[in-house]
This record gives C-alpha cells, sequence and structure tokens, in this order.
C-alpha cells in the first residue's frame, strides 16, 4: 500500500448561506473529482474520496479539514480511481480514535487488465489534525479483471444488522459476463464483513444477483430492502429492488438502446426478468442516492434523494412502499457525484470533476 503525503488540518472559514431553489445552501470546501463520502457515525465529520487516490475529511460542525494518509496506489482514469468508503454504523463514538474502514478503487492487473477491489483497514485519528489507514488490506477482488476503464460500479452496502457487506460489481462494459455467473461482472455480491463469501448465497459463492449494468448506488430502505440505483446506455436508467437470485435483463433487456443505435428489446418483452421499480429516458445519469431518515426536511423522510449528474440536479422520490414516483427535481446548475445525510439532518452534496464544492443544503 502507498501512503499519500499529508496535510495538517486547519479550520475553513464557514461561508454565508445562499438560497437554491427550497435550500438555504452553505458550501464547505472544493475537492478533486470526488466519488465518495460518508460520516464517520457518532461524528460530524464527513470522509470524502477523490478518484487520483486521496481522502479529505471535513467537520462539518467547525469546518476543520485535513488529509488522510495511508491511501492503496489506485488505477486512476476513465472512471476508475479511489471509489467507495463505508464504515460500520455499530462503530459509533464521538471521538475519532479507531474504527473500521472500507474502501473501494481500481486495481491495475496483468496485459493492460484491471478490476474493482474492497479493502478493509483501521482509521486512526491519533489527533485532531491528524488520520491515517491503518493495515489496509484488499479483501474482495472483482473477477475477472478487463481491458478498458469502465463501469466498475464498487458501491459498499452493508445489511442493517451488519451481517453481510454487499458489494455492486459493473459489467466493465463487457455486456454478456452479465449473464454469465462463472464471474462477478455485472452482479451484486454477498459477503461476510471480512470479505469472504457469505453462507447461503443463491448463486455460486458469492453472487445475490445479476444481470446488472453499471450501479453507482446501493443502500437499504428502513424496512431493510436493498434497492440499487443503475445507468442505462442510450436511456434506461433505473430504480431496481434487489432480490436473492434475481435477474436483472442486462444486456438482454432494457428501456434503452445501444449507443450505436441499435434497438434492445424492452422489459415487458421478457416478464421472466425482472423490470425496474422506475426507470427515466431521457436518462438523469445518477451519482448515488440515499432514503432519507433526518429531521430537518421532516416531509421527506423514507424518501430517495438521487444525485443527477446528466440533469444536474437533486431528484426526490416519494417511495410509496416498493413503488416509487418522481416527485421533484431541483436544480444545482452542476452535475452532482454524491449526497450524503448529516447527523444534523442536513442533506450534503458532492459535484462532479475538479474543484467539485461540496454543499450543505438545509430548508430554506
Amino acid at each position: 500500500m502507498e501512503a499519500q503525503s499529508t496535510s495538517a488540518a486547519a479550520p475553513m472559514e464557514m461561508a454565508e448561506a445562499e438560497a437554491v431553489g427550497p435550500f438555504a445552501v452553505r458550501d464547505m470546501g472544493t475537492f478533486d473529482k470526488p466519488w465518495a463520502a460518508a460520516f464517520a457515525p457518532g461524528t460530524s465529520t464527513l470522509f470524502i474520496t477523490e478518484k487520483p487516490g486521496t481522502m479529505k475529511f471535513v467537520d462539518t460542525a467547525t469546518g476543520r479539514m485535513g488529509t488522510v494518509t495511508g491511501m492503496p496506489e489506485v488505477d486512476f482514469g476513465g472512471q476508475g480511481g479511489l471509489g467507495d468508503i463505508a464504515f460500520l454504523p455499530s462503530e459509533s463514538s464521538a471521538t475519532l480514535d479507531r474504527r473500521t474502514i472500507y474502501l473501494s478503487w481500481a486495481e491495475a492487473g496483468d496485459n493492460d487488465t484491471r478490476g474493482a477491489v474492497v479493502g478493509r483497514g483501521t482509521l486512526v485519528c491519533a489527533e485532531a489534525d491528524a488520520c491515517t489507514v491503518a493495515g489496509l488490506d484488499v479483501i474482495w477482488r472483482q473477477a475477472p479483471k478487463v481491458t478498458g476503464r469502465g463501469h466498475y460500479s464498487h458501491r459498499i452496502a452493508f445489511s442493517p444488522d451488519e451481517s453481510h457487506m454487499f458489494v455492486a460489481s459493473g459489467d466493465r462494459q463487457k455486456l454478456d459476463p452479465a449473464q454469465d455467473n462463472t464471474n462477478t461482472l455485472g452482479t451484486i455480491v454477498r459477503l461476510n464483513l471480512d470479505g469472504t463469501p457469505a453462507a447461503g448465497n443463491p448463486i455460486g459463492e458469492e453472487i445475490w444477483s445479476y444481470g446488472h449494468r453499471n450501479i453507482l448506488g446501493l443502500a437499504f430502505d428502513s424496512a431493510g430492502r436493498l434497492w440499487d440505483l443503475e445507468h442505462g446506455p442510450a436511456g434506461g436508467d433505473e430504480l431496481n429492488l434487489v432480490e436473492a437470485g434475481k435477474n436483472y435483463g442486462w444486456p438482454l433487456v432494457s428501456e434503452g438502446d445501444r449507443y450505436s443505435g441499435k434497438e434492445i428489446p424492452d422489459n415487458d418483452t421478457r416478464p421472466d426478468l425482472e423490470a425496474p421499480k422506475i426507470g427515466w429516458t431521457p436518462v438523469i445519469a445518477p451519482g448515488d442516492f440515499l432514503f432519507y431518515s433526518g429531521d430537518a426536511f421532516a416531509d421527506w423522510q423514507g424518501d430517495a434523494i438521487i444525485a443527477g449528474l446528466k440533469t444536474k440536479a437533486l431528484i426526490r422520490l416519494e417511495m410509496n412502499g416498493t413503488a416509487p414516483v418522481e416527485a421533484a427535481r431541483y436544480d444545482m446548475s452542476e452535475r452532482l457525484r454524491e449526497v450524503v445525510q448529516g447527523p444534523d439532518g442536513a442533506i450534503y452534496v458532492l459535484e462532479d470533476g475538479d474543484d467539485g464544492r461540496l454543499r450543505q443544503l438545509m430548508p430554506g
């Protein structure tokens, strides 16, 4: 593992909130191609991954910022680099001393191949000004490694009881492997917290579901149901209720078409395959999503909140159990890569690309 250079944490001047649609928006720093973010449970400190291979943190209560050392060597390029970050909710503490941290990233292989991996280590913040990831080891690898730098997916979600870890494994733009269960491309895998295959998986050792394309969101709702948010091709973005052993159809069916213009059969031509609960054509190009549970936007409890890349909007779905309906789009004027709920009930969004802003959203 290759450590990144450190920088001491420093307080940031807290910007004044501005009105953006229904929100009071406060900017809290900029980041280099941010991809994912997670609050350390029990704290106001948000950790943010940057695709080139660095991680930063922001104390959203004080504005204090810093860089985390101990990052892995990543294969940066295209859609690849440092990816998701996840903490165990049960490891909640008001101090940032020691806790388990999970990261995903793109790893180079032989002969110009690469693939997604998940690593587990210990976040150590011995002082308020310094954090590092110690003992970071790869515990799961997407298989096989293939050429290209697209559709890694590598989102991480823990079951509500923390007995299992679910990892999204994209099709890597190779299409047919998503229907071939001798590999893990185009699947969601179910693992033990140490990365080993969980007992009782419906397909092979690891596979929970298959027929997926490029999963950019993976989350459990308050009823314990697992959902994924996928990029379609030219059309056909979709939100799926993910169930054990089910085939979600890619590349056999889609509400979109190939980028070449070649048609793909619609979902209703194959009732034996799982159709999305809601889809979008034209696409929204989602970055990530969450199920809101805070008090700041009390009327939104249980709603899905989606970060839109192409739409440059925050998209809200009323879930109605398992029959979601789009309720609103809130224009944010920039591509949104990540959305996170804070311990204060605020919604935090990260803009995509160079100098992407972290923005705190509260009711206006």
